[in-house]
């Protein structure tokens, strides 16, 4: 991670963007877990994505960008999109039964999948660090998830498998973006999901409405999975991959903290040690990869 300089106020902009991305996930987070007794994680899903539209046209509206969103990519959007549905899916309803910190720090994990799948989907060579990284990240799982083999601890499995979903969105999307607007990208997902999500929520023939009490927290679920990804893009905009990706992390000590204080969670030795296996592993990938880049150009 590169330390900002004052002279040039661009990687100070991309921290603040990042304060805003940390905001608005462990938001979604606090809300999800305030409304897990009115819906249902299909609901949630399916009610955040419906607000997520309006707020992408609104937003698309006033930068004039509407006319980006085009169709002639839908199959690529509606696969990125169910993968992506799922991983969320997944990560909802893991929020409602493990701790806060332990849901953050498996999902961590999803760069470490990208670095195991990018060989297989995106064709990129695999190399010794980054596969010294997965393997020191694994470790960091096995503490994380803590797994008692006598028994199968579903939230456990669904967080886990949020963050492989999670990384193959990230794949998928990595793909749209050669071409593809981030307010169509953004439009699509919001407009399938909110379909997927209503649809499955159908699914028993009974579905519960927002109410007055839920509304707010619903709203705000909205407004922070559309606004993290306008503030994680822009401060990718703003400065290199290497010194906006570590930021991020400080959402995990951060929702600790919040689990610890809010909701009488414990913070075992074991999640805060496997926590700094997951994070020491992806800053060793970050800061592979960007020597790796530095060395590039020489070689050519």
């Amino acid at each position: 991670m590169t330390i900002p300089d004052r002279a040039n106020p661009q990687p100070l902009r991309a921290a603040a963007w990042m304060m805003g991305s940390i905001a608005a996930f462990t938001g979604m987070a606090i809300a999800a877990r305030s409304i897990q007794s009115a819906h249902d994680t299909f609901e949630i899903l399916g009610f955040r994505s419906l607000l997520g539209v309006g707020l992408v046209l609104l937003l698309a509206t006033a930068s004039g960008r509407t006319g980006r969103i085009a169709t002639r990519r839908l199959p690529s959007h509606a696969l990125r999109s169910v993968v992506h549905f799922t991983g969320q899916a997944l990560w909802f309803w893991a929020l409602t039964q493990i701790p806060l910190a332990q849901v953050f720090a498996l999902e961590f994990t999803s760069p470490l999948w990208v670095i195991l799948l990018a060989p297989l989907f995106l064709g990129e060579r695999q190399t010794r660090s980054r596969l010294v990284a997965a393997g020191i990240g694994f470790c960091g799982i096995l503490l994380v998830a803590n797994p008692d083999f006598s028994r199968l601890e579903l939230g456990v499995l669904a967080a886990a498998l949020s963050a492989v979903f999670f990384a193959s969105s990230v794949m998928l999307t990595k793909a749209l973006t050669r071409g593809e607007d981030l307010f169509a990208i953004l439009f699509w997902m919001c407009l399938l999901q909110s379909g997927l999500g209503l649809g499955l929520a159908l699914w028993d023939g009974e579905i519960r409405w927002p109410t007055s009490a839920s509304l707010p927290w619903l709203a705000l679920i909205g407004l922070a999975g559309v606004g993290a990804h306008l503030c994680l893009t822009r401060a990718l905009q703003l400065a290199p991959a290497s010194f906006v990706g570590p930021i991020d992390f400080v959402r995990l000590p951060l929702i600790a903290l919040i689990g610890v204080g809010f909701y009488d969670e414990r913070l075992p030795w074991t999640l805060a040690l496997g926590a700094g296996l997951i994070l020491a592993a992806n800053l060793l990938s970050i800061r592979a990869e960007a020597l790796r880049a530095k060395e590039t150009p020489a070689q050519n």
